[in-house]
């Protein structure tokens, strides 16, 4: 079968198509063929070699989202032929999902969303995570009002939809002006582009995705959440009793069931900037290195 592996650390042409043999389910695992997966961050970042130390021995097969089809369900109680989505924690456990065939966790493992393709649903499954859980963290409910920085980003975007289908009110900072519609026409009350348009200490919680660090607007007493591992630590705001993390995704197939049930009740949308064949996964990475995506790359298999 084919997987995308790279054996060293460099600019999109580093990624080959190889064969590989064939992965064997173990217990509690579910084979599954890849129809789709997309390109995130963190594989660029893996690709290049900026991960350093967490990164997998080389040659490794990159790729974290998944939608295919189910081949062996093992004991998961899923039946061969059922549509799925997945998200593999590919630093931490090897798996990548860039790959015909896949094994993984059934707890990895939720039913893809009705409503859409499987090329679609193959832009939810990180992003879409990391949103839910950091969303969790920050525990805002009905009627609180959430600032979220980077609100029309890959994340971002799940993030002010799902909050607003909790009931919280949002504002959100984008990064430039053709972003102010999605925001707005996605729930937001205030968006700007100028970090200095949202009133200081106004915020139950803050969710950054990108390092804003737009700590003045978080409450006393508030919650402020980074996704921003790059960008290093939350600034201490304890003296003012706001908690503070720099969440990363885990694996959650339980969330990604949720996710399918927005997606398919109308209240998620996903976006998809452009498609690309799995031969073509060195132009898909050079566009993605471009920037100005309106949603994400989907590679397809």
């Amino acid at each position: 079968m084919r997987a995308i592996r790279i054996d060293r650390f460099g600019t999109p042409a580093v990624l080959d198509a190889v064969d590989v043999p064939e992965p064997s389910p173990g217990p509690g695992e579910v084979l599954i063929r890849t129809v789709a997966t997309s390109i995130n961050p963190v594989d660029d970042k893996t690709r290049e070699g900026a991960i350093g130390e967490g990164t997998p021995p080389l040659p490794l097969t990159l790729g974290w989202d998944l939608a295919g089809i189910v081949v062996d369900g093992g004991d998961s109680g899923l039946r061969a032929g059922e549509r799925v989505i997945a998200m593999s924690h590919q630093l931490s456990s090897g798996r990548g999902t860039w790959a015909d065939l896949v094994a993984l966790p059934a707890h990895a493992v939720a039913a893809a969303p009705g409503s859409i393709s499987l090329v679609e649903a193959a832009t939810l499954p990180l992003p879409g995570l990391t949103a839910w859980q950091t969303l969790d963290w920050l525990a805002v409910k009905e009627g609180e009002r959430l600032l979220i920085a980077g609100a029309a980003g890959a994340v971002g975007g799940f993030a002010l939809q799902i909050a607003r289908a909790r009931g919280v009110k949002v504002d959100a900072l984008v990064s430039r002006d053709a972003q102010v519609a999605f925001a707005r026409e996605h729930g937001a009350d205030v968006v700007a582009t100028d970090r200095h348009a949202f009133s200081e200490r106004s915020y139950d919680a803050v969710f950054d995705t990108f390092g804003a660090f737009v700590t003045e607007a978080v409450a006393d007493g508030g919650r402020y959440a980074s996704i921003a591992t790059q960008a290093g630590p939350v600034p201490d705001l304890s003296s003012r009793g706001v908690r503070t993390t720099v969440h990363q995704v885990r694996e959650d197939g339980a969330g990604l069931n949720e996710l399918t049930k927005l997606v398919d009740s109308g209240a998620l949308q996903v976006r998809v900037h452009a498609t690309f064949g799995l031969q073509e996964i060195q132009a898909a990475h050079t566009r993605f290195l471009q920037g100005g995506l309106a949603g994400k790359i989907a590679v397809v298999f």
